[in-house]
């Protein structure tokens, strides 16, 4: 079952570049500006991804009074930082599109995911820090898992049957059965499409952010996917919190009133972040 980092490399060298407009949205994450113009053009040329953001546009969510017919008029009503989260959100559910995997749930990782970006999010605003770009980190912390899972499918099914029986953190099984991690593979596929660094280090250090050389984002996301198990976010009944560093959680430097409003915005923010609608 154990899975070579060779074999790891390979199979993420096979996987086709990002498409133009998620490097847009990669490229300008931490830039206050955007060429709307430009990601317009974009997501134009990319058929299903301009009939989802206009359907979502046209939902009942947003309530408007006309149809929404262009890609600008979504973006004005949704948001930069909501169409930006629907790009990559859809572009990598087609990257890695759900497969036959016993025990793992893609709606459930899913879920969790978003569930990180928005505590990551919520996080990043109490900090004073880029709030996009914490929720991207979020976003993608756990990717390597859709690596492992899609492309070593039965390796990963003894891996979920090893922590079903065991009782422990995924992570843990990873390692004993496939000589291996989800944080390995991510940090590959992170450097294989070239995230900026701030993303890399996140994907690479969440499990063990005291190693990132004190990496804001990868401490800001460590702690958020711990709240987002702790707070149950996916339904995952066999869930388990994963080992949360003190010293980073202290470091972040906020008080328990602070703590308290994060864990209620996380709340509120997540049901709307889960449809798809906003983030």
């Amino acid at each position: 079952m154990t899975i070579e980092l060779e074999d790891v490399v390979q199979s993420i060298d096979d996987l086709p570049s990002l498409p133009a407009v998620m490097m847009e949205v990669l490229e300008n994450i931490d830039q206050v500006e955007i060429n709307i113009v430009q990601l317009t053009r974009k997501i134009i040329l990319d058929q299903s991804l301009a009939a989802k953001i206009l359907r979502v546009s046209n939902s009942s969510y947003y309530n408007t009074q006309s149809k929404v017919t262009t890609i600008q008029q979504a973006i004005s009503l949704i948001g930069i930082s909501g169409v930006r989260n629907m790009i990559i959100g859809a572009v990598l559910k087609g990257k890695f599109p759900a497969c036959d995997c016993k025990g793992f749930n893609f709606n459930m990782f899913w879920r969790h995911s978003i569930a990180v970006a928005v505590c990551a999010k919520v996080i990043a605003r109490h900090l004073q820090l880029n709030q996009d770009y914490a929720y991207t980190a979020g976003l993608l912390h756990d990717i390597g898992r859709l690596v492992l899972v899609t492309r070593f499918t039965p390796q990963y099914e003894a891996a979920l049957a090893y922590r079903t029986e065991n009782d422990c953190h995924i992570l843990a099984a990873e390692r004993a059965v496939l000589g291996t991690d989800h944080v390995v593979a991510g940090k590959v596929l992170a450097e294989h499409w070239n995230f900026s660094k701030g993303i890399q280090n996140a994907i690479a250090n969440h499990h063990e952010p005291d190693v990132a050389g004190g990496d804001v984002v990868a401490s800001v996301v460590h702690v958020a996917d711990a709240l987002a198990h702790a707070l149950d976010f996916s339904g995952d009944q066999d869930d388990l919190v994963p080992p949360l560093s003190m010293p980073v959680w202290n470091a972040l430097g906020l008080d328990q009133d602070a703590w308290t409003r994060v864990f209620r915005e996380a709340e509120l923010r997540y049901e709307a972040a889960r449809l798809g609608l906003t983030a």
